[in-house]
């Protein structure tokens, strides 16, 4: 499937079509990038539904998609192993996409994924992708690297050459990592992950004029040449709170860790309540290591005050001692508390067991919560959240889940497991590195072209670098219900939609 936003004549797509030389392999996928015309519309990567099972080395049969494209030549799978030799790396793909001939090669110190170009072909368009395949890290540098491969046969031409190296979670690893792939002539360095290894990496690539989109979600690490890929905080809080102002919730309060996590949530609250009119009422931090989170909601309900009027109530009315006070008396006999709290919505940027245990505190000092809406970061991004009744109903903000679900489906079939949620950051990157690898005289990895302001679409729906080396996002805003999540508010298709 090919597919563009915007108003551009089709007359007019095609010839772009054309000059990207794409191709749809297991999944149909349809990339157009952003510089093309130099119209408004995002360039897509899509993935429609997969061909009919066929032998593994029967190439997909054409549709109405691949028609508009040259068909791709035969291909194979070649492993070329650095002068260390090869290292343990994941099981080939348990079910290869048709257009393979050989299994995925191991990743490790020095295998290089390709496509063995025919005759004719130019130099191969190398690209660094380093992760933590060892160490602390290796479950989500593995991880990166299987969406990475899925990226790479997806949409990836036979010049494309993917170096993987690992950085083994450390910042001197991802430093040597760094200094072996542009020795060897990278173009484009995507990874690595923490953020200590972007500040190692960083300089390193700025020497030999190498631009980075590294997958960290610490916007402090992102330059002009350093783009970060990673999921924001600020920016999920943003669009929530924005959301919940709209629906009437001005007045509104946070628990936040006490730390430069929190302390980035609580300022992104204060500032999109203060640019719409709404106000913060209450701010209550928590140390991160702190086991019984108790005192902080109490705080938070004001409950010790509240409980106080209820009981001063009550010895009132018992006094009182007659009829109309004894009725009150009995309504009052199941209260915990009386008064209201200062705000309508509560934000609790946390996930895990954590949220949960925060939520269920929240009912429990007397913060009712379908009187009071709970909003979330995209650490709420879990479908089992439901299990938690005081979470239900709740608001968070996430990229749109259509396309992500499909990827998951095809990520679990190919690999036997669920991917985590950063996983996509390395397929969106990969896919986006091939596509802007193919064009006619070269790759195109410079800013100008990485932070296209009409961006991209992928996996995780839209997305552009800024020129500060961050990333912007079009999130949609999705509800906890009992069992998985449901949109609320969808994704922007395009930032021009997004911004007006």
């Amino acid at each position: 499937m090919l597919t563009t936003t915007g108003s551009r004549a089709p007359s007019r797509g095609a010839p772009c079509a054309r000059r990207l030389g794409l191709r749809l392999g297991a999944v149909a996928l349809g990339v157009l990038l952003a510089a093309c015309e130099n119209t408004t519309s995002i360039p897509m990567i899509t993935s429609a539904a997969p061909p009919r099972t066929a032998p593994a080395t029967q190439p997909p049969q054409p549709t109405a998609a691949t028609a508009l494209v040259p068909a791709p030549p035969a291909r194979a799978v070649e492993t070329r192993p650095s002068e260390r030799g090869p290292s343990p790396g994941p099981p080939p793909l348990a079910s290869p996409p048709p257009v393979l001939s050989a299994p995925l090669p191991q990743p490790g110190a020095g295998p290089r994924l390709t496509l063995t170009p025919p005759s004719g072909y130019e130099e191969p368009v190398r690209v660094g992708l380093l992760l933590p395949l060892s160490g602390a890290g290796a479950a989500i540098g593995q991880a990166l690297f299987n969406a990475a491969q899925l990226a790479l046969f997806d949409a990836g031409d036979s010049r494309f050459m993917l170096m993987p190296r690992d950085t083994k979670g450390t910042p001197e690893g991802a430093g040597a990592a760094a200094e072996e792939v542009l020795a060897e002539g990278v173009e484009l360095i995507l990874g690595p992950v923490f953020a200590a290894e972007v500040v190692a990496v960083a300089p390193r690539a700025r020497a030999r004029r190498v631009n980075v989109i590294s997958f960290s979600t610490d916007r402090q690490v992102a330059t002009s040449g350093a783009l970060v890929m990673g999921f924001l905080p600020r920016p999920q809080v943003a669009r929530v709170v924005d959301h919940a102002i709209a629906q009437g919730l001005t007045r509104l309060a946070a628990i936040a860790p006490a730390n430069g996590y929190g302390e980035t949530v609580v300022a992104a609250l204060r500032e999109t309540a203060a640019a719409r009119g709404a106000v913060v009422t209450q701010v209550e931090y928590y140390d991160p290591g702190e086991t019984d989170l108790s005192p902080v909601v109490r705080r938070l309900a004001n409950y010790d005050a509240r409980r106080a009027a209820l009981l001063a109530q009550r010895t009132e009315l018992e006094r009182r001692g007659d009829e109309i006070s004894r009725r009150a008396l009995e309504r009052l006999g199941n209260l915990e508390t009386i008064g209201e709290v200062s705000f309508q919505a509560v934000l609790l940027p946390e996930g895990g067991e954590r949220l949960r245990a925060l939520a269920a505190l929240l009912p429990f000092f007397d913060i009712d919560p379908p009187a009071v809406r709970v909003l979330g970061t995209g650490q709420w991004d879990d479908p089992t959240l439901g299990t938690e009744p005081a979470l239900v109903g709740g608001w968070f903000a996430a990229p749109p889940p259509a396309a992500r679900a499909d990827f998951v489906r095809r990520y679990r079939a190919a690999f036997g497991k669920v991917p985590p949620r950063l996983a996509t950051l390395a397929y969106d990157a990969t896919a986006l590195a091939a596509v802007l690898g193919q064009g006619e005289d070269g790759p195109k990895f410079g800013l100008d072209s990485l932070t296209s302001p009409n961006g991209y679409a992928g996996i995780d729906g839209i997305f552009r670098f800024l020129p500060d080396g961050t990333v912007e996002r079009g999130l949609a805003v999705l509800a906890v219900q009992e069992r998985g999540q449901k949109v609320v508010a969808p994704a922007p298709e395009t930032f021009q939609a997004a911004t007006h």
